[in-house]
């Protein structure tokens, strides 16, 4: 990042492909642990409860990790915008 006017020559960095990626990423982990969930692979109740408690777990703990990805993403674009409001200033 370009933050106060220091590495000017840098360019400005797209983290949009980034972010699809670890959506796409994340719906896969959501839809294993859901599959792993509903189709157990023993007949005892305590494992599939276990199962089942686990898969919440790790849903839950995807779903903290994208609200937490979402909110440094749009910390970053807020940066970025920052930054060129900040160049506009000191070269006008």
């Amino acid at each position: 990042m370009n933050l106060f006017g220091l590495n000017k020559n840098k360019e400005i960095v797209d983290l949009g492909e980034r972010y699809k990626r670890q959506q796409e990423r994340t719906e896969k982990i959501r839809e294993n642990a859901l599959a792993s969930a509903i189709s157990p692979s023993e007949d005892s109740d305590s494992v599939d409860e276990k199962r089942k408690k686990l898969a919440k777990r790790l849903v839950d703990m995807t779903d903290k990790i994208e609200e937490l990805t979402n909110q440094i993403y749009h910390l970053q674009q807020r940066i970025e915008v920052i930054e060129q409001k900040m160049r506009v200033g000191l070269s006008g």
